[in-house]
């Protein structure tokens, strides 16, 4: 199923794939969500994912525009905006894309140079540099657009020693939060139209000057019915890792068309969060509701064979569905939960890494076959 193409928005041109240090990028910050009810979505965050809720900003802080929910698990931040006003920025990406992220933040040496540098290199600014002050010090922040209608904050934090922003005050639960093992955010996917993979992988190249790290081709992901393209861009020491995800030609709609037909843009399909312990992890979130997946057990077979010894027992991996792969620098863990609203658009991966640098080339089939198999009971295949 095709569908209309969009008018690249960065030109194309030749590039280095060795990343450098252009704009200061130093790792993930915070990533926001835009929801409908930021109150009852942070209750969900807390007690299926293990994610704390560390500060907050509504109408009890002084907010008359929107309620906003820090949530936190090791170093992985996600905060969670809702709008009191139907008529806001946030109200209208909500409506048009239900929840979905809004920002990436990037934690940058300099937040004046490095949206000055992107602007020099050709890309749109959201935010002007501004600098905000509370008790907890000083924090400067700039913001560019990207793909979709998502936005990258620039956010340079040195000298702030809060959770998140200014304006933003301590939130103590009411429930005591069991965290599930989340270390951090391993990597964001950004799902982009036909044909538009390549100009945004040269956008990063051009204004980040990140460089590609993997890349996918539909050869490599596929199944009966669909295929997509993928190319990993990095910055430069390897903590900021963004595959981006197009639709190739297939029999029938891939994951990446029903992303988009329900998002009704490019946008954030996944981030992956890293864990030191996969097995207590998805345990954890499955006891406390999160659906993962389903991988059927033949897939274990051989597996055994194909990724020879690892330091997890087989029959635990195969219980909990995990799926596993091995690159010349070890191996990794992994498993997708299902979406995790409505709309079938974005949901998180769990991801341990012992040594493997790579996506789980060895699981695509695998894993795509899974997904589909929940398109086709949504009658979207």
């Amino acid at each position: 199923m095709a569908l209309q193409e969009e008018t690249p928005k960065f030109k194309n041109k030749s590039s280095d794939k060795n990343a450098v240090d252009i704009l200061g990028v130093q790792d993930f910050d915070a990533v926001e969500f835009y929801v409908g009810n930021a109150y009852q979505s942070a209750y969900y965050y807390q007690r299926a994912l293990g994610f704390k809720p560390v500060a907050w900003s509504s109408l009890k802080t002084g907010n008359r525009k929107y309620a906003s929910y820090v949530m936190q698990q090791g170093n992985a931040k996600i905060v969670l905006t809702s709008s009191y006003e139907p008529s806001s920025e946030i109200s209208s990406h909500q409506l048009v894309h239900g929840d979905g992220a809004k920002s990436i933040g990037l934690r940058v040496k300099d937040a004046q140079i490095a949206h000055d540098k992107a602007i020099e290199r050709g890309a749109k600014s959201v935010l002007e540099p501004i600098t905000m002050k509370d008790d907890y010090g000083e924090i400067r922040l700039s913001a560019i657009e990207t793909y979709g209608d998502t936005i990258h904050k620039f956010i340079e934090r040195d000298g702030y020693d809060g959770h998140y922003l200014p304006g933003y005050q301590p939130f103590q639960p009411i429930l005591e939060t069991e965290e599930r093992g989340v270390v951090r955010i391993d990597h964001i996917v950004g799902n982009v139209n036909w044909n538009q993979m390549d100009p945004t992988v040269q956008f990063y190249h051009e204004v980040f000057g990140f460089g590609t790290f993997l890349e996918f081709s539909p050869d490599d992901i596929n199944t009966q019915y669909s295929a997509l393209s993928s190319k990993v861009v990095r910055n430069y020491n390897d903590r900021v890792k963004m595959p981006i995800n197009e639709p190739a030609f297939g029999l029938k709609t891939s994951q990446i068309e029903e992303y988009i037909n329900y998002y009704h843009a490019a946008g954030v399909q996944h981030i992956a969060l890293s864990t030191n312990n996969i097995i207590e992890t998805v345990k954890n979130m499955k006891s406390n509701g999160v659906e993962f997946i389903e991988v059927p057990q033949t897939y274990y077979d051989d597996l055994k064979q194909r990724v020879g010894d690892i330091k997890e027992d087989f029959n635990e991996l195969a219980k909990h569905g995990i799926l596993v792969d091995r690159d010349e620098r070890g191996y990794l863990l992994q498993l997708f939960t299902k979406p995790i609203q409505d709309r079938p658009t974005f949901f998180f991966e769990v991801i341990q890494r012992r040594g493997a640098q790579g996506f789980g080339k060895g699981n695509f089939k695998a894993l795509f076959e899974a997904i589909e198999r929940e398109q086709s009971e949504r009658g979207n295949l």
